[in-house]
């Protein structure tokens, strides 16, 4: 079986049918079921999810992402933060940098105030942290490879006769 096609039709469709793998695949769905069983039992495929616009719903929502200057432990380098920040439940998404950050976590609450103050409380006095700045999203046009929704617009361009 193509565990790499596999696993691109998984990223692409997460709700696609067992059957309909299978067929792509050209392989028996109970062979497909064993492979995404031991593929998650392996921590290759680590979860599923769905991509929601906040925005077209009544809920109050707010996300940033934290860019987190650290100083790395002696022995354990960056993991030993990682750790500390993973284990936050506020914490969505935590990433290891290039750059002139080392970490970026993204965040989620109801209000700037609630993530503004996890921020200052929570996140910033741990061990090895050395600075934070906090970038609020403010409108989100594309989600994991998914357009939000956009109004259809005319040809702006300028006429030139």
């Amino acid at each position: 079986m193509d565990e790499l096609q596999l696993l691109h039709l998984l990223q692409q469709n997460p709700r696609a049918s067992v059957t309909d793998l299978a067929d792509i695949l050209n392989e028996k769905p109970e062979d497909v079921s064993s492979k995404i069983s031991s593929l998650e039992k392996n921590k290759v495929i680590c979860g599923y999810h769905t991509v929601i616009n906040w925005d077209k719903t009544n809920e109050d929502h707010c996300e940033a992402l934290i860019l987190v200057s650290a100083k790395p432990e002696g022995g354990r380098g960056y993991d030993g933060i990682a750790s500390k920040i993973a284990r936050l439940p506020e914490v969505t998404d935590l990433y290891l940098m290039s750059g002139t950050t080392e970490f970026i976590v993204k965040l989620e609450g109801k209000t700037m105030r609630e993530v503004a103050d996890f921020v200052g409380a929570r996140l910033a006095p741990l061990d090895g942290i050395l600075s934070t700045q906090t970038c609020f999203l403010l409108k989100k046009y594309k989600v994991d490879g998914k357009a939000m929704e956009f109004k259809e617009e005319g040809d702006d361009r300028i006429q030139i006769s």
